[in-house]
């Protein structure tokens, strides 16, 4: 069977420094798309990325050309003797980020990619699959990105909710004062304003040094990754030994109720209670707080995801390429603090609306990842000739499925 290397040869891309770089009219591609742009390029138009180390094997199809930089590997039509469009979805079929070779940086090897087996139709039939394999992707993608906007307009809707709830109330009626903040001047008059560290028992930072995780660590180590507004993902964590644990929580045992927050990298400013019945420590660039008698932990924790809280400390972040948030800022930040009976109230509000958000996003999410494994199916259906695209398209099949995806999601 023919292989890889008689459709096309990978070319190693050129080093450019950060530095080096002039900003100018074609993107800068390393191995995981596009990372900047640059007044020269080195392939012709268009051209085929694929990702050497780091994201290797990643397939990115750039239609102006570029700069391959020397974490990648680049095609253009001066080394595909095929037609280039069915080289990009032959790759994209080779699933090239499967294969790495074993060393300190995870790569992908030229050599052992390009001897990939695959079908190599003739030219006219190559083209004819581009053609297909073009217009039903459009048609997908443009799906995948409807559904991705409207998981992300259910997540702004909810997130202008809470905002609304910990710093205004339920009450369209109360009677209002100055809040004495410019960006959010009035608040319910019977409310106090008071900050964070009047609010917690206990406000720990993290130790500063990586945590030693293991793949059979009993312990959830809890990284900014982990958080989203409301919610930790234990399954996705990292884990450590027992001695690591018992090293982790010397400055304060996590228990039950306490507060997780991230308080540095672009997710800065996420705020989570720790589960019941869970032992996790916190890994790097987490904080937690104990609440005192003055507030309930589900409230404190909705304020800090609200934008007031966000909005206060964004003037105070530090570091452009991963912000940092200082622990004075932090221990200060403004909170809005109704009567107890009220922060239950609302706390029971905000907790309904987050399940409802919780589930409408799940599913969503998971219609996307449907649709992208079906993407991916009728590439290398496509690819190795397992359908016919020409009656394939004209049969209404391509129709019925995205129906049929859709329906089985509920949607």
């Amino acid at each position: 069977m023919p292989r890889l290397k008689h459709l096309l040869r990978l070319q190693y891309g050129s080093a450019l420094a950060g530095d080096a770089r002039v900003e100018g009219g074609y993107n800068v591609y390393g191995s995981n798309g596009a990372v900047g742009t640059h007044v020269i390029r080195n392939t012709k138009a268009p051209a085929i990325i694929v990702g050497r180390k780091g994201s290797f094997g990643k397939v990115t199809w750039a239609d102006n050309g570029g700069f391959c930089i020397d974490t990648a590997y680049f095609v253009d039509d001066r080394y595909c003797v095929g037609d280039l469009r069915f080289a990009y979805y032959a790759l994209l079929h080779l699933r090239l980020d499967e294969h790495s070779k074993d060393s300190a940086v995870p790569g992908l090897d030229r050599s052992d990619a390009q001897n990939h087996e695959i079908e190599i139709p003739d030219l006219a039939t190559q083209r004819r699959i581009a053609d297909f394999l073009d217009r039903e992707t459009a048609r997908i993608d443009l799906l995948i990105e409807k559904k991705q906007r409207f998981a992300s307009g259910v997540e702004d809707e909810f997130l202008d909710r809470v905002s609304h709830l910990v710093t205004l109330g339920a009450d369209v009626d109360a009677r209002h004062k100055q809040s004495g903040y410019s960006w959010h001047p009035a608040v319910p008059k019977h409310w106090t304003v008071t900050r964070l560290k009047f609010l917690c028992s206990r406000i720990v930072d993290c130790l500063h040094e990586t945590p030693e995780h293991i793949e059979d660590g009993a312990y959830p180590s809890i990284r900014t990754s982990d958080l989203i507004r409301g919610s930790v993902d234990i399954g996705a964590a990292k884990r450590v030994s027992a001695e690591e644990y018992r090293h982790r929580i010397q400055r304060l045992e996590p228990k039950e109720g306490d507060i997780l927050y991230t308080r540095e990298g672009e997710r800065f400013g996420l705020a989570a209670l720790v589960p019941p019945e869970t032992k996790l420590c916190l890994g790097q660039r987490m904080m937690m707080f104990r609440t005192n008698r003055r507030v309930l932990p589900s409230y404190l924790m909705w304020s800090l995801n609200g934008k007031f809280a966000y909005n206060f400390l964004k003037q105070d972040v530090t570091g452009a390429t991963s912000p940092h948030l200082n622990i004075f800022d932090i221990r200060n930040v403004p909170v809005f603090l109704p009567p107890i009976d009220e922060q239950r109230a609302l706390g029971r509000e905000i907790d309904a609306f987050f399940e409802k958000k919780s589930r409408l996003v799940e599913k969503t999410l998971a219609t996307i990842d449907r649709l992208k494994e079906y993407r991916s199916a009728l590439i290398t259906a496509a690819v190795t000739g397992q359908i016919d695209v020409e009656t394939y398209a004209k049969s209404g099949t391509p129709d019925r499925r995205l129906d049929a995806i859709q329906e089985e999601m509920g949607e």
